[in-house]
């Protein structure tokens, strides 16, 4: 399979490439050179994968908001 670069040094991915990888829209490419080749990676986000790991308490968030309102007023003062 061939794409070409444009002035822009854009490419198309193929899509029979596309598909292979699960590539979509806004996916992220890891580019490496190895022995003067371009390897093409694409970038998975695990963020999923760390769900309930960081354990919080039920927390109050107008405290918090006013916390952090004192805390910047104090930059300033």
């Amino acid at each position: 399979m061939n794409s070409t670069v444009t002035s822009k040094y854009q490419t198309t991915i193929p899509k029979v490439v596309r598909e292979m990888l699960g590539i979509s829209v806004n996916d992220a490419l890891e580019w490496v050179v190895e022995q003067g080749r371009a390897v093409v990676h694409p970038v998975h986000s695990d963020f999923l994968g760390y769900q309930g790991r960081v354990k919080t308490g039920a927390g109050d968030i107008a405290a918090d908001i006013r916390s952090a309102r004192e805390q910047r007023l104090e930059k300033y003062r």
